[in-house]
Order: C-alpha cells, then sequence, then structure tokens
C-alpha cells in the first residue's frame, strides 16, 4: 500500500483546517518522509488535548488517540517528552474554541 510522506500529509491537513479557518501552525518540523505527527489542540481557554497516531497490531487499523489532555503546560511538557524521544516527530498546534481538530473525518482519521 503506498502511503504518504509525512510532510505531504502535513500539508494538506493545514490547507484542510485554513479552508474552515481554524488557526494551525507547524511548530516541529520532523523528517519530511517518515516522521510521526502530534497535533495539539488549543482550545484557547487554559486547556489543550495532544492527539497521537495509534496502530492496532490485530486489526491493522490507523487511528488518532489522545495522549495527553487538560493544562496547557501539561500537555506541552507530555509534547516536549516525546519530542525528546522522537526527534523527527512533527508537532502542529491548532487553535480553535469549538475544539474542532477534523482527526475524525474521511481522509484524516485514517
Amino acid at each position: 500500500m503506498i502511503r504518504l510522506t509525512a510532510q505531504f500529509w502535513v500539508q494538506a491537513y493545514v490547507a484542510r483546517l485554513e479552508i474552515l479557518g481554524i488557526p494551525a501552525f507547524v511548530v516541529a518540523h520532523g523528517d519530511n518522509t517518515a516522521g510521526a505527527v502530534l497535533i495539539k489542540l488549543n482550545t484557547l481557554d487554559g486547556n489543550a488535548t495532544a492527539y497521537q497516531r495509534s496502530f492496532d497490531l490485530m486489526s491493522g487499523a490507523r487511528n488518532w488517540v489522545v495522549l495527553s489532555e487538560g493544562a496547557e503546560p501539561d500537555v506541552d511538557a507530555a509534547i516536549s517528552k516525546q519530542r525528546a524521544f522522537d526527534p523527527d516527530l512533527w508537532v502542529i498546534e491548532l487553535e480553535d474554541r469549538q475544539g474542532r481538530h477534523l482527526l475524525d473525518e474521511p481522509g484524516l482519521k485514517d
């Protein structure tokens, strides 16, 4: 199965968010080809949620799961830990009071 490069996926994701007026910023540029992607959703109320891809070995499904949620400094600390472990990691930060991230939509959830 052909997979998109990380850079292409990130560019497409950010463009999709822009269409809906959801500000998104690449705060850490990972490996262009195979870097993992982490999404931080900042709801602008002092809270945030970080999402990462998970792979189910039994079914082969790829899903977005919560890495950390709560006070923004705590979420930032969890992201920093992940970045220390994986320097090829992309981090995309979204700002949306409604909590929209689009990760459950077709083309993004898988």
